[in-house]
């Protein structure tokens, strides 16, 4: 543990989710990928980085496979308090450091997927250079290349791609405010829509197509490609 005036920056990895969309009976989290879980891939990213002083992972009250896919590591701390949706895991973690001061309401949280392990050091040494002075926070986006439609009552209709981007991870907000954020807008399945939801504007940085979640079961081979020449 550490105290909160040496911890501006603190990766906050909510890891209690099932997966269920990978059709599998191991949550993503702990599926391996090059003899390695893909939390402890992902948890690397954040150690690999100076910047981060702690890294917190949340996963639930009675999680069995945290343990053996993630080695103890200085540096990093797993909390058993996760709840049923993102948001409540991602309220539980903020509650616990707040309430037991192992964090300060004005330091920056970085809330970042377990299952984007192709996250790197310099994806989040520039979120934080990009976003350390702003007044609300932002997130690593990637703009919409490709033509977007959406369907209403079976017809498609196309959406103008110009000015869309897709949310990444980490999203970076103070520790207070995202909060306070997250219990006003409880049904948000992101930070940044909570923080928008209370009236904030958070800003864009640009990601990388690297930082794939894994969500379908085609995304293993992809992350695997990405993955084989990480060095940690």
């Amino acid at each position: 543990m550490h105290a909160s005036s040496k911890t501006p920056y603190i990766a906050l990895i909510p890891a209690a989710g099932v997966g269920s969309r990978m059709g599998n009976n191991v949550p993503k989290q702990y599926l391996e990928i090059h003899g390695k879980s893909v939390i402890a891939h992902t948890v690397q990213a954040f150690i690999n980085s100076p910047q981060i002083t702690h890294t917190y992972i949340v996963v639930s009250a009675n999680d069995t496979f945290i343990d053996s896919s993630l080695p103890q590591q200085e540096r990093s701390t797993v909390l058993r308090c996760g709840g049923s949706t993102r948001a409540e895991t991602v309220t539980n973690g903020l509650h616990f450091l707040l309430a037991n001061k192992l964090v300060g309401k004005d330091d920056w949280i970085l809330v970042h997927d377990a299952a984007r392990p192709g996250l790197t050091r310099q994806l989040i040494e520039n979120l934080i250079q990009q976003i350390k002075d702003d007044d609300v926070g932002g997130l690593l986006a990637l703009p919409v290349v490709d033509t977007v439609k959406r369907v209403v009552e079976g017809r498609v209709q196309t959406i103008p791609r110009e000015g869309m981007w897709l949310a990444q991870t980490p999203q970076m907000f103070r520790a207070n405010n995202l909060l306070s954020a997250l219990k006003q807008a409880p049904a948000v399945t992101d930070e940044a829509s909570a923080i928008e939801f209370m009236g904030g504007s958070p800003k864009l940085v640009e990601g990388h197509a690297h930082n794939r979640k894994l969500t379908m079961p085609d995304d293993i081979e992809y992350l695997q490609m990405v993955l084989q020449t990480r060095q940690t």
